[in-house]
């Protein structure tokens, strides 16, 4: 299996339908049916037990950075990463149908969200109320059904929840955007023929002078471009240290085999936790 192929069956993540989540699930896997989970421990578990056949798994923002506990969990999940997708959130003001922005007395949404429309919001005079995540929040102002009550939402959840869309494309920042991985129960290596690939992988440096130094020359002296460098405490001890880290390439390259052999060399543990299609959304953008 790869991130590529449409597939059939379950796919879950984590928020509710209509959620940012959801809609990288539509995008990517339109055939496949969303399986909304309360936590990315039940996203992840979901894959695990076969509940879902993949998950799509938001791992970081272009705004606010890594998503802390996805990377705390992925190491043990269990599961490999097949696939990536970029979703732009485009933010829009939902309101029950009728309604018009100069009814709008209050907008709800996740905290994250209302932060980014403070232009809009403080232009329209428009108070903002707190709800615990975005599709959530355009749940209840379909249910409260007040033309003065909107939310702050994708144009999914709008659909979901039966609402007008009365103000598109709101955010401050043009240019948000959050990168999920697509999981699956066994990471399976595609061949690579004829697109960029992706490699993820976990390693542990030894105990030696610049041994991450020496990691990092392998890398650059083949030519390899990392594209992502982590590091992570392990069981809270300050000496001892993982790195998360991506390369473009495939484990079959040439120069990638010669970079992961010297990495091996510097390294107590090199793990593998998928090899991938590059989205085209990096080139495109």
């Amino acid at each position: 299996m790869t991130g590529t192929q449409t597939n059939s069956g379950k796919i879950s993540f984590q928020g509710e339908l209509g959620a940012y989540s959801h809609q990288a699930c539509r995008e990517m896997y339109p055939d496949m049916e969303p399986l909304p989970c309360r936590t990315f421990e039940a996203a992840i578990e979901a894959v695990r037990s076969g509940a879902a056949d993949l998950g799509m798994i938001a791992v970081e923002n272009s705004t606010y950075g890594r998503v802390a506990d996805v990377h705390q969990l992925l190491p043990e999940s269990g599961l490999g990463i097949v696939g990536e997708h970029f979703v732009r959130v485009h933010i829009n003001l939902l309101a029950v149908p009728g309604a018009q922005i100069s009814d709008v007395r209050e907008a709800m949404s996740h905290t994250v969200l209302l932060g980014q429309c403070r232009d809009f919001l403080s232009e329209h005079g428009i108070a903002t109320l707190i709800g615990a995540d975005t599709a959530g929040s355009a749940r209840a102002v379909a249910e409260a059904g007040k033309p003065a009550l909107a939310a702050l939402a994708s144009e999914l959840a709008g659909e979901i929840y039966g609402l007008d869309v009365i103000a598109r494309h709101i955010e401050d920042a043009q240019n948000n955007t959050t990168r999920f991985l697509v999981m699956a129960p066994e990471g399976v290596m595609p061949e690579s023929v004829g697109r960029p690939m992706m490699t993820s992988f976990l390693f542990r440096v030894r105990n030696i002078p610049a041994a991450l130094y020496k990691v990092m020359g392998g890398f650059a002296t083949n030519g390899v471009n990392m594209t992502k460098l982590e590091s992570y405490m392990i069981d809270g001890s300050f000496t001892a240290t993982q790195f998360f880290a991506e390369v473009d390439g495939h484990p079959d390259d040439p120069a990638v085999a010669r970079a992961l052999e010297e990495l091996e060399y510097f390294t107590s543990s090199l793990k593998i936790l998928g090899v991938y299609p590059k989205s085209r959304f990096r080139t495109e953008t």
